[in-house]
């Protein structure tokens, strides 16, 4: 049986997580066996770190974020309020990795720059899904499950495939828009109304 510490805050970690002294927890989040998060992370409340999940070092995250099993957030990723992460998803860092130089001298940490992801408010990435940054994810947009992501998602935008393509439009329900007249959809649980431009999707 798992042991678990909570703090006077309502944070939980259970044992064989890794949280460094400096990584900062909201109030009620939750981190789970074989996690690890790395130096200088900041989580918002109410957040879940599944099994074996990795954060890195200085990556921000909102409130109410859900990051599932063995996924991997690497520095130096930002991702804001009600973000959701499925199973496995990568969030990489470098657009060019090599392990070694041009001399074969193994790279340092100095000898690169890192580049993150951002993922924006309420966006979800299904299970196996990969960004490779830079990279944006947009508001409210949803990644299919073993997606790759190389450019980035607009708002809204339900993309799919390798590389990813959008196939759709989603609402913050999570259910796909349809199309009621040229440019305008609606959500079919909330009823919702969203106008069509050319830089994407918007409100009403």
């Amino acid at each position: 049986m798992t042991t678990t510490s909570v703090s006077p805050t309502g944070v939980r970690i259970a044992e064989g997580a890794q949280v460094h002294a400096t990584a900062s927890l909201g109030s009620g989040t939750s981190v789970w066996e074989l996690a690890q998060i790395r130096e200088g992370a900041r989580l918002g409340e109410g957040c879940v770190v599944g099994r074996g999940a990795y954060i890195g070092t200085d990556v921000s995250i909102g409130s109410h974020v859900k990051i599932q099993n063995y996924a991997l957030v690497y520095e130096p990723a930002t991702l804001a309020d009600g973000v959701f992460v499925g199973p496995a998803v990568v969030l990489t860092n470098d657009h060019n990795p090599r392990s070694v130089s041009p001399d074969g001298k193994l790279k340092r940490a100095s000898d690169w720059e890192p580049v993150g992801v951002t993922v924006a408010e309420g966006a979800s990435l299904g299970a196996r899904s990969v960004c490779v940054a830079p990279v944006r994810i947009g508001r409210w947009a949803m990644v299919a499950a073993g997606a790759v992501v190389t450019r980035d998602v607009p708002d809204f935008a339900l993309v799919a495939g390798v590389p990813a393509r959008r196939i759709g439009w989603v609402g913050p329900s999570g259910e796909r828009l349809e199309e009621v007249e040229p440019g305008v959809w609606r959500c079919g649980r909330s009823g919702d109304l969203y106008r069509e431009t050319p830089s994407g999707l918007v409100e009403g």
